[in-house]
């Protein structure tokens, strides 16, 4: 594809997103189902609520990770750059959006060192698409991609989903299993694999460890839709119809996390997907993630400005803590341990 075109798609992708007037969330997050037990007497200081994690050889003050955004449109250098000095004020892990563009044009769009300087003591991601990876190129590309911010771990996004229903899309994934094996074993940093919001199955998230991958981010459904992103796209009525019908498709993301905990106990695991607030990523931490991620939710302020991004990540951090404090936790390893009912079940803890 184009250069041209490849801009153009990202900056479609952003306008939709953006718009507050178009439905890219077509459904619940699931997160409803799940209810952590309340405790009257928590005997702890709110204050003293340690909610630090340590991510990529690096610790963390609270366990979120800025899910990838945007990559490959000019106004993603200011946005880059805004998450980056959040990331760096907050103490919280950076991934950005797809280098697509980047590696292959070498039109880097803001996507450089410069991101580095900016949050120099925090997880830094970079991030290539799975079925670039599997062309000739693909090893020199995800190399590339890492070099260009100097990143501590390369993100594989997983999207078929997407690219099947999108005008243009990358439709033959042969090969990208095999092409994952052999980035482990070329790359200098760790590879982490996501989806981009239909979720990972437990036997997916099986393989991608078998395969030697560091962090699986299940990115379940609940959040953007980038099928509905697509339908809102498509050139004509047939692709918008075909697109719409998958807008709900996809695993939820607690059940994603729970299938992926119980087949890898071990590994580590990011959840995102519908990360609507603090409580829901208790809840998710509680059923067997490392960390959180949330995008879409912050990407009006990261147009904006760094402070708009740093208040919006505060407030989540602020009720990740008060539910901590409201479980009688006084830390991310007692939280994992509270006790959580699904549709009234008490559910056993996975440590």
């Amino acid at each position: 594809m184009a250069h041209g075109e490849l801009v153009d798609r990202k900056n479609d992708h952003l306008d939709i997103v953006l718009d507050p007037g178009r439905a890219i969330s077509p459904m619940d997050n699931s997160f409803s189902a799940f209810r952590l037990e309340h405790c009257a007497l928590p005997e702890l200081d709110l204050d003293a609520i340690d909610l630090s994690q340590t991510f990529l050889g690096r610790t963390l003050r609270a366990p979120v990770l800025i899910s990838s955004m945007t990559g490959g449109a000019e106004r993603a250098r200011g946005i880059n750059l805004h998450l980056a000095e959040a990331a760096e004020q907050l103490g919280i892990a950076l991934a950005i959006g797809s280098q697509r563009v980047a590696v292959q044009t070498g039109v880097d769009h803001g996507l450089t060192r410069e991101l580095r300087a900016r949050a120099p003591s925090v997880p830094l991601l970079s991030n290539i698409g799975a079925a670039q990876l599997a062309e000739p190129q693909g090893i020199g590309w995800a190399q590339r991609a890492v070099q260009m911010i100097d990143a501590d771990a390369l993100i594989v996004h997983l999207n078929p989903l997407q690219e099947a229903v999108q005008g243009g899309g990358d439709r033959n994934w042969v090969g990208v299993l095999a092409s994952l094996r052999r980035l482990v074993r070329e790359l200098d940093v760790p590879v982490v694999v996501k989806e981009v919001g239909a979720g990972i199955s437990a036997s997916v998230a099986a393989s991608l460890a078998d395969a030697g991958v560091a962090v699986i981010d299940i990115a379940g459904a609940g959040g953007t839709s980038w099928a509905a992103v697509e339908s809102e796209r498509a050139a004509n009525e047939a692709d918008r119809r075909v697109a719409h019908a998958f807008t709900s498709w996809g695993i939820p993301t607690p059940y994603a996390i729970l299938g992926a905990r119980r087949a890898l106990p071990r590994s580590i695991l990011i959840a995102s997907g519908g990360i609507r607030d603090g409580v829901d990523a208790a809840k998710a931490i509680r059923l067997g993630a490392d960390l959180v991620g949330q995008a879409a939710a912050v990407l009006h302020g990261a147009t904006q400005s760094t402070e708009a991004v740093v208040a919006h990540f505060q407030i989540l951090i602020r009720q990740l803590r008060i539910a901590c404090f409201c479980t009688g936790s006084e830390n991310l390893a007692a939280l994992r341990q509270a006790p959580i009912y699904r549709d009234g079940t008490l559910l056993e803890p996975w440590t």
